[in-house]
Parts: C-alpha cells; structure tokens; sequence
C-alpha cells in the first residue's frame, strides 16, 4: 500500500515503511488511531524502552556475588514484559500529544503533513480520547511496581509535557527529549531498589547524551522545512559540526555507562557490550551525511542496535559470574 495519505486521500505517512502489517491488518478506520501511537514506526517505543531494559539488567546483576544462582542475577521476565507494555503505550501516548501540540507545524513540513491531524483524517477531539486510553494504559502498567517507582514514573509526566513547546524556543529540545526517553534508566533501578543511586544516575545521564546524538541524526531529516518554519533542534544548531558534536555526546554517553556498571559492581564481561555498542557508533559518526534524509533515518533507526548490544552485554555478564564457578 504506497498510497501517502493527504486531506484527499487515506494512506500511510511518508515515513512509515510501505506493506506494513498496520495497513496489510488493521481496518481503515483504526489506521490514523496507529499513527497517531506510531504503530506502524515501532523504532520509538524500542527506544524508549532501552534505557529501562538496561536499568533493570544492571540492578539485577548488581553488586554480584560467585555463589548467586543465575536466575538471582537476570531481570524478572515479568518486569521487562511490564516495561515493553509501558512504552509502546506512553510513547503512543506522547507521540498524540506531541501531534496535537505540533499540527500547524506538522503541516507545513513535508515529511509531517500526511499525519492524521494535518491530514484531516481524525479530528482533535478523537485524539485527545485517544491519548487518555494510552494514558490510563500506561499508568495500569506503572501500578505494577512499588510506590517509589510509582512516584518517580508519575514525575517523569511534567518532562513529557513541556517537550513539545521546546522546539519553539530553544536549540537544545534534543536534551529535553533526552530527559524524558531516559526516564526508564532510573526505573529499572527503582523497580529492584526502591531509591535512586549512584549507578541510576550515571546511567540516566549517559542515555540522555546517547537520546541527543541519535534525535540530532534524526532532525537532519527536516532541517531545511525546520528552518523555514523557524523550528529550532541540535541539528541546526550544529550543522557542518555535527560529526565532532556526535563524536563527544557518544563519548560523553559510553564513559558514563562504563561508570555506572562500575560503580554496580556488575561484572566485567558487560563492558565487551559496551565496546561493541561503541564501535557501532564511531561507524555511525563516520558514515554519516546530514544532506542524506533516507541514510539520516537509517543511522537513526539503527540505535536499535545499540540498545542490544548493550542489555546483552548486562546479561552476558550476569550469565558469566553464574557459570565461571563451573569451569
């Protein structure tokens, strides 16, 4: 289906890849409700949910003992099927509000007018209803954990809020997005301690820098409608010094992962993910050019990657201390 929908004419949105199941499964009328969540761009909600599955790694295996059994050192499996559920259901959530918030801008952006709002195939009122289902969904969710986690899931709503008027009037809404795709880097660890430490923090900070590097890939693809609609984003304002700006933020990033599973005390072998995950960025930074939109989007996506790299370096080092005694 290669249809981009229009005022005229129901579709998939630019960005969103063509035979998606979205479109080859669901009825028309649900298709502008999965935009809206971005159902059919599933690269955010992985995102968003890297920093929690890696939080959640870290204090599972943290301060690790040669007598604790293995399963003593792994994330429960409920809890990372709790944060997936969270995600795909906040991120949907506020990608409805940001479309909300954005729908004169959405217009008026070439890769953004063939969303639904702009587009005129859901009206504000059926989106905002939209929102609070995602809503409640996500705090159903979030009243699985303990009340410190809790508290701390709710405070992360202010930071989600503000997000989207930061691009009207600071070059630096990338960091404020940082603030609210790392929110997870503080609840896996929450979730197993029920306070905030050391090693959460770091890893929170660490995320924030990865979250800017990868949006200022990602704002590459729009920074001449940005321009002309006088949004503002890191992709603007470092313009031909993007790689050097990139080189330091991925750096800034690894250093405080690397910090924050020492200062855990998890074991060793998690920094060979961390080393992996840095080669894939220095091939990133050298690979890219920002006056290529379609490769700007593939860098972009392939943090995905990252996220792997890095949750199975936290595992792998869980497994080791569990079969080092047996060898």
């Amino acid at each position: 289906m290669e249809t981009i929908q229009s005022k005229a004419s129901q579709g998939r949105v630019s960005d969103a890849p063509s035979g998606h199941w979205v479109y080859r499964v669901l009825p028309r009328w649900l298709w502008p409700y999965a935009q809206l969540a971005r159902w059919d761009r599933p690269i955010g909600w992985q995102l968003l949910l890297w920093p929690c599955w890696w939080s959640a790694a870290m204090a599972a295996s943290a301060y690790a003992r040669p007598d604790d059994p293995l399963l003593s050192l792994l994330p429960q499996l409920s809890t990372l099927v709790l944060f997936l559920l969270g995600a795909i259901a906040m991120r949907g959530a506020g990608c409805t509000y940001n479309d909300l918030v954005d729908e004169d801008i959405d217009a008026k952006v070439e890769r953004t007018r063939s969303r639904p709002l702009p587009s005129g195939q859901v009206s504000r009122r059926q989106a905002w209803v939209f929102l609070l289902i995602q809503a409640f969904i996500g705090f159903a969710v979030l009243l699985q954990f303990n009340s410190f986690a809790i508290g701390l899931g709710i405070c992360s709503l202010l930071v989600v809020a503000i997000y989207p008027f930061m691009k009207r009037i600071t070059n630096w809404p990338q960091l404020v997005l940082g603030f609210a795709f790392s929110w997870g880097a503080l609840m896996g660890w929450a979730d197993e301690f029920a306070d905030l430490d050391g090693p959460a923090t770091l890893l929170y900070i660490g995320s924030i820098l990865w979250v800017i590097g990868y949006d200022t890939i990602y704002a590459h693809q729009d920074k001449e409608d940005d321009a002309i609609v006088g949004v503002r984003s890191t992709a603007r304002l470092f313009g031909e010094n993007t790689k050097p700006w990139l080189a330091g933020l991925y750096a800034g990033a690894l250093m405080c992962f690397a910090v924050a599973f020492a200062a855990a005390q998890v074991p060793v072998v998690a920094l060979a993910g961390l080393i992996a995950a840095g080669a894939h960025m220095a091939r990133q930074i050298m690979t890219l050019d920002i006056d290529d939109p379609d490769q700007c989007l593939r860098l972009f996506k392939s943090n995905n990657q990252v996220g792997w790299l890095i949750f199975a370096g936290l595992i792998g080092g869980a497994v080791w201390v569990a079969v080092k005694p047996l060898l």
